[in-house]
């Protein structure tokens, strides 16, 4: 099991040139999260939520300030050695699940692994380990067009703990789905926390927000911490 790593975000700002005209989405973007943290990040649409998410994950880079992950700046890695980093230590959930749907559940969850070297049987070792801990065991050879948006998303989290990583981001996780399987996610959220994992959620709902230990409001382009 890995162990929790926290964030430090510094004065981080992003913006975005198009053409002449820049628009900045983030500025000042000051605060910790704890090793071990939830933390829920709230706000309008369109506040710079998501693109938190993505400069924390390394997907995108900030234009100002400082972020750490651990003892890791992934703005300051080569792209190749940036992969590599996040595919050991940062998983990712999506709203709309990603899955591959040529692929059954279990080699959708071994997707991450591949670039890690892993030899075939310790890939399907993994997969079928996080398919059990979310509870999908029996659909490992179900393909996505075969399975409830809840189990899609199940799988879709499934792949992004395959490779045990020490922090977990989600973007709007129960965004598309039912009040049965949004509480079915959230109480798998709950676990992986309770397993060490250090968990940073958007969301718009108040809801999925209680269930977090800390909850960050956006507006405009900057964090402040409220009680929900």
């Amino acid at each position: 099991m890995s162990e929790p790593i926290g964030i430090r975000y510094s004065d981080v700002g992003k913006s975005y040139s198009h053409g002449s005209a820049e628009t900045t989405v983030l500025r000042g973007v000051t605060f910790d999260v704890q090793p071990g943290d939830y933390v829920a990040l709230m706000g309008p649409s369109g506040s710079g939520k998501s693109t938190l998410l993505n400069l924390t994950a390394g997907i995108d880079r900030p234009t100002a300030g400082k972020l750490m992950v651990g003892t890791a700046e992934p703005a300051s890695m080569s792209d190749n050695a940036l992969c590599d980093w996040r595919s050991r230590n940062v998983g990712f959930i999506f709203q709309r699940y990603h899955l591959i749907d040529v692929l059954r559940a279990a080699e959708n969850v071994e997707v991450p692994l591949l670039v890690l070297g892993l030899s075939r049987s310790e890939r399907r070792k993994r997969a079928a380990s996080a398919l059990e801990l979310v509870g999908l065991s029996d659909r490992a050879n179900h393909y996505p067009s075969q399975l409830s948006g809840g189990q899609e998303q199940r799988v879709a989290i499934a792949r992004a703990i395959v490779a045990d990583p020490s922090l977990v981001l989600a973007d709007e996780p129960t965004g598309d789905l039912d009040t049965t399987s949004a509480m079915e996610i959230l109480e798998l959220l709950d676990m992986l926390n309770k397993l060490g994992k250090t968990l940073v959620v958007v969301t718009h709902d108040p809801n999925v927000a209680r269930r977090a230990k800390r909850t960050m409001y956006l507006q405009k382009g900057t964090f402040s911490e409220i009680a929900v």
